[in-house]
């Protein structure tokens, strides 16, 4: 499609986050490229349905009475999603200017580029814009994009059954990525402006500790060819449970490592490894952070099809 034939659903899932949500609601109504918006309400209890349907009366509301977390959530919001492009942002981001749809629809122009990691700041820590491409001309690929600045085409995630909700928390989009690769499109920087990210100061780290050492042992069994799955799951348990020096923590990162070799040796997990070159690909772009599209063209499948989105809705779904 070209860049003015394309529109775009903005999918934000939230809970209990109702004054940042209804801020994140406004930046993406005032948008020029006019985004249907699409608000998924992971159970809040804070009134945050009723606010936006008073507040925000255009904006498509789904309430799921009880939690399934983000992953579930927002799977559940592309299969909704009225339009090709998917952005997604988090309940406590917003858009900078009115233009941030519009620019980075236009860096969906070549059939190659599923998905776009849209540059942001993390207000309340720092002025670095991340994800921004290196230089404006060309196409850089990069190894993932985080969830609260990215874009997507929506037939192709659903014909990679979007996000493994095993996952639960952490991990999805690089998950997303390397099996995006291996089936012939690529993940790139952009060029928008930022979107604006206000991130809680009230983090749960034995929450995101846990899940973090975990789905780095479940990235590997998931994705790494047989031949170099050793090596990588040896390297990837140390640096999991080097992650930090504060004994609690490093007990909790420890459990999420114990959980997750329990889900292997159940045999309750399935591999689908991707291709060793697309594995030492994804290697390389997560040293160099971006390659330009070029380098990369005769190390990706020919020809990438897609299947019919009613009959690839399917979402991959591992054990907890």
């Amino acid at each position: 499609m070209r860049p003015h034939e394309q529109t775009a659903t903005v999918v934000i899932t939230t809970k209990n986050r109702r004054k940042d949500l209804l801020k994140a609601v406004a930046s993406a109504l005032n948008q020029t490229a006019q985004p249907e918006v699409l608000v998924i309400d992971d159970g809040s209890s804070d009134d945050t349905s009723a606010a936006v349907a008073r507040e925000f009366p255009s904006v498509r509301l789904h309430r799921s009475e009880q939690s399934f977390g983000l992953i579930v959530q927002r799977n559940r919001g592309a299969r909704m999603a009225g339009n090709p492009i998917l952005f997604s942002i988090d309940d406590d981001a917003v858009f900078s200017t009115p233009r941030v749809v519009e620019q980075t629809l236009r860096e969906f122009e070549h059939p190659r580029v599923g998905a776009v990691a849209i540059p942001f700041i993390d207000v309340n820590t720092s002025s670095e814009v991340r994800q921004k491409a290196p230089r404006a001309e060309g196409i850089h690929a990069t190894h993932t994009f985080i969830g609260t600045a990215h874009a997507l085409r929506r037939d192709v995630f659903l014909k990679l059954s979007g996000y493994r909700e095993g996952f639960v928390h952490q991990g999805e989009e690089e998950d997303y990525c390397i099996r995006m690769f291996n089936a012939g499109w690529i993940a790139r920087c952009g060029n928008a402006d930022p979107i604006h990210h206000f991130e809680s100061p009230r983090r749960n780290w034995a929450r995101m500790d846990y899940y973090g050492a975990r789905n780095k042992i479940l990235f590997a069994w998931h994705n790494v060819p047989w031949r170099h799955l050793p090596a990588h799951l040896f390297c990837t348990t140390a640096l999991a449970a080097s992650h930090t020096a504060s004994p609690r923590r490093l007990l909790t990162r420890f459990r999420g490592i114990a959980a997750a070799y329990a889900l292997i040796c159940s045999r309750k997990i399935s591999r689908s490894p991707v291709s060793a070159d697309v594995y030492q690909l994804g290697r390389q772009l997560k040293r160099r952070g971006a390659i330009p599209l070029d380098e990369l063209m005769n190390r990706l499948i020919a020809r990438p099809t897609l299947a019919s989105p009613e009959t690839s809705s399917r979402v991959v779904t591992t054990l907890s």
